[in-house]
């Protein structure tokens, strides 16, 4: 008969094999979408790649998409608790200027028990130059931009459905973001401090452009 130990470490044991199956999922997906493109690689491909069935891989994922962006939710929700855990002090720009800084500093620690962390950064590229991803990641990002905006409301003592200002704050900081991850995604540099690099000086002029009157600037690459 087995005991209470034993029963415990083979149902222990059965998540591990679960874990480890859907992180080889995960990383034979992306390097699949990497290397072939995201519209021609199959799921099948993906199952055989790891040596599976088409119905074991959707006992972990939805379809392709949801493989995508696996990982993107572990990095969306690190965010979130980094925010909650800023200084209640910090001003809301700062704190998601500094949160971001914090994230793309600690990306490796979440993804790289699960795929390379150059790997990463090149699906995170793949996806920004990807009509149908960037369909997604759009639809996608409004829950977590919501999620943000009550989380920036609540360190300010007010809510969302009586102050507008964080959902603007949000809503405008993560569409500069966007626009620089695009810019970002068209070159060749994948590499965290690339990311970082071109997040900084496009989120540097949101200050500026509510400002009335713009003087010319002369463009600086953020690679110079």
């Amino acid at each position: 008969m087995s005991t209470a130990r034993e029963v415990s470490g083979l149902a222990g044991l059965r998540e591990l094999k679960k874990q480890q199956t859907r992180d080889a999922l995960i990383r034979a997906a992306h390097e699949l979408f990497v290397s072939r493109g995201y519209e021609t690689t199959t799921v099948e491909e993906i199952a055989s790649a790891v040596d599976v069935s088409e119905r074991t891989f959707f006992r972990y994922f939805a379809g392709k998409e949801d493989v995508v962006f696996a990982l993107q939710e572990t990095v969306e929700e690190l965010f979130l608790t980094l925010l909650r855990n800023r200084p209640a002090h910090e001003p809301p720009l700062a704190a998601l200027r500094a949160t971001l800084e914090q994230v793309l500093e600690r990306v490796g620690e979440s993804v790289a028990a699960v795929i390379p962390i150059d790997l990463h950064l090149r699906m995170w590229q793949l996806i920004e130059t990807t009509p149908a991803l960037i369909a997604v990641q759009s639809w996608r990002s409004l829950e977590t931009e919501e999620q943000l905006a009550r989380a920036i409301a609540e360190r300010a003592g007010t809510s969302v459905e009586d102050d507008q200002r964080p959902r603007v704050l949000v809503g405008a900081f993560f569409g500069v973001l966007r626009i620089a991850m695009q810019q970002w995604g068209q070159s060749e540099d994948a590499t965290v401090t690339g990311a970082m690099r071109q997040a900084r000086s496009f989120l540097d002029h949101i200050p500026s452009v509510f400002e009335p009157g713009w003087a010319p600037q002369t463009q600086v690459s953020p690679t110079s």
